[in-house]
């Protein structure tokens, strides 16, 4: 049928305005790691206590972890770019998360002592 209302759930228009945000991953530079947050480097500015889903590549593996912007900071000004250095603080990871991101410190210490 053609012109046929093929949703499952009737939308409602808005009448005024009604705002919302996209999250859209991008790319960053992780400088440390700890199992209670990251430092990160950007070419975009994060506000203090905004929250963000991060993901990580730990290896293998790769999770999405939630985290807190504690602080940030201008690190490096050129012509072409700004890039910010920003701390974030992991906000309740999930035990599945906490349990990846120790196992990947253990084995980039392993790795780097030649154990």
């Amino acid at each position: 049928m053609q012109g046929a209302n093929k949703r499952d759930a009737e939308r409602i228009p808005i009448l005024g305005e009604l705002h919302g945000e996209v999250m859209v991953f991008q790319p960053m530079l992780v400088r440390d790691v700890s199992s209670g947050g990251v430092t990160v480097e950007t070419r975009f500015p994060l506000q203090i206590d905004s929250l963000h889903d991060v993901r990580l590549t730990l290896g293998p593996r790769s999770i999405v972890v939630k985290g807190r912007v504690v602080h940030s900071r201008i690190s490096d000004l050129d012509q072409d770019a700004v890039a910010y250095r920003t701390g974030l603080e992991f906000v309740e990871p999930s035990q599945a998360v906490l349990g990846a991101i120790v196992e990947f410190l253990k084995a980039v210490k392993a790795n780097r002592s030649g154990v």
